[in-house]
């Protein structure tokens, strides 16, 4: 079967993704900071974490559009699993710090590829960017969201965070307080081993509703936590790999 693009525009949604983006900063190192903000001619990384959405529109980049996501049936690991020959978050990320590291690569290279990586850990931990390749990441698994036609991987995405209505300012101020034990731990691990922590979050939400379910307050109630919390990490581990690539 061969694999399908996400048919969808919303990837963690424009906010999700600028949450990641104020949280990172407030992880960066001083020398990692001072480069990162070089290469944006001084926009914020949450300026520019929608920026790899933003390019779909121009088929002159569509080559990234795998990028987002990764395929994979809900019993399998990352390394177990076949992979798109077009690439996939994790190749994409591996590409981008090439780049970014690569001392003969231009400026005007890094900072596209900062950009996309800035994106690409943010869609990382959206649990539905790992989902299954027969309803394309929960794009095909339609429910309604408050009586209005939806999917899973849109209420995962924009739906829950747009019902909380807090712009990504206050959602980034608002993240939990971890104790340094707690960032040690999150900072941990591989990009790999991230999808995996994220691919078992994905069995989850698949559990968590039925075809053609009206999901509504209770709904948000259980599950926006957890978005938060992805988000949270996310932008915790954005960060770390930008510390290491500075």
């Amino acid at each position: 079967m061969p694999f399908q693009s996400h048919a969808t525009d919303d990837f963690w949604g424009a906010t999700g993704h600028r949450v990641v983006g104020k949280i990172a900063d407030n992880y960066l190192y001083g020398k990692a900071k001072r480069e990162v903000r070089r290469l944006l001619n001084r926009k914020s990384l949450a300026f520019v974490s929608t920026f790899a959405d933003e390019i779909k529109s121009d088929k002159r980049y569509n080559k990234y559009y795998s990028w987002h996501y990764i395929n994979m049936p809900l019993d399998k690991n990352y390394e177990d699993s076949k992979k798109n020959s077009k690439g996939d978050l994790v190749t994409g990320i591996e590409y981008c710090k090439s780049v970014i590291t690569d001392k003969k690569a231009s400026d005007e290279d890094k900072a596209f590829y900062l950009k996309l990586l800035i994106h690409l850990i943010g869609d990382l931990h959206q649990p539905m960017h790992i989902g299954l390749l027969e309803d394309k990441g929960g794009n095909d698994f339609k429910v309604q969201w408050f009586y209005k036609d939806s999917n899973l991987h849109r209420v995962w995405d924009t739906e829950m965070i747009n019902e909380f209505d807090m712009s990504y300012n206050e959602l980034a101020e608002n993240a939990d307080v971890l104790s340094n034990k707690q960032i040690k731990s999150i900072r941990e691990g591989s990009i790999i081993d991230w999808v995996n922590e994220t691919h078992q979050l994905t069995k989850k939400v698949y559990a968590s509703a039925e075809p053609d379910e009206n999901l509504r307050y209770r709904y948000s109630y259980d599950h926006f936590k957890t978005v938060r919390s992805q988000l949270q990490i996310a932008g915790i581990r954005l960060a770390k790999v930008l510390n290491e690539l500075f």
